[in-house]
């Protein structure tokens, strides 16, 4: 009777989680572009973190910072417990970019692109058929992420959170400054100016060429009259025969 309960004391023991010191991170690689957009961010790839599970897959998990704390290891991917669909409201975590340790040599050969971007995927978004989808993120945060090694669906290793990510926020038209409005009223009454000027001008410039071809044509019409060629006429001597001469 007092072995039972030793024996459920260490069975919780037995299925603890490896804890990796790696906490992911926004890359750094100035190479690239847009590593944080309304959407989307760049995370280094986690090389050389989980070389000693060779058999595990191993599956990101992104969650709105405030669920840290209650995210449950246990709840498998693919499941409407951790679809991206219902994600943030009600799921406030859910898991994506699953590969195996394959997908992340150690150490890193020369070549390689060495980064994950969480949130790519638009076309499976509204796909419930892939819960697992790395859709776009739906606001600006903040997430925080870690990767998850599981074996069948044992979860064998964990990473470290990450460090609240932030996207950038699109601005509304009703946030733009308008600081500058006067700047810009005056230079709106310069352009209308210059262009009243410009089309008078072209105006006086057709009207002009207008003339200058009115003149040209009258000069070239108005020839003067030729002088009259007197012809002298002449009357054709008529040839009469002449009789024979007379033998």
């Amino acid at each position: 009777s007092t072995m039972l309960p030793l024996l459920l004391l260490l069975l919780p023991a037995a299925h603890a989680i490896d804890q990796l010191g790696y906490r992911p991170a926004l890359t750094e690689d100035p190479k690239l572009e847009g590593l944080r957009t309304a959407s989307t961010f760049v995370l280094d790839q986690p090389r050389c973190v989980f070389q000693d599970y060779g058999n595990a897959v191993i599956w990101l998990v992104v969650a709105l910072d405030q669920a840290v704390p209650t995210f449950n290891n246990t709840a498998g991917p693919g499941t409407p417990e951790t679809a991206f669909q219902a994600f943030p409201d009600p799921v406030r975590a859910y898991m994506t970019l699953n590969t195996t340790l394959g997908s992340y040599p150690c150490p890193k050969p020369d070549g390689d692109i060495t980064v994950l971007r969480v949130g790519s995927e638009s076309s499976c978004a509204r796909d419930e058929r892939r819960p697992t989808c790395n859709g776009p993120l739906p606001g600006p945060g903040p997430y925080r992420v870690k990767f998850l090694a599981l074996e069948g669906s044992v979860p064998v290793a964990e990473t470290r959170w990450s460090l609240p990510i932030m996207l950038r926020e699109a601005k509304s038209t009703n946030s733009i400054s308008t600081a500058g409005s006067g700047h810009s009223a005056d230079m709106i009454a310069i352009t209308t100016i210059l262009s009243i000027l410009f089309a008078i001008l072209l105006a006086a410039l057709v009207a002009m060429l207008f003339f200058w071809g009115s003149d040209s044509c009258g000069s070239s019409s108005s020839f003067s009259k030729p002088e009259s060629v007197t012809v002298r006429r002449y009357n054709t001597h008529h040839v009469y025969d002449q009789p024979a001469a007379r033998l």
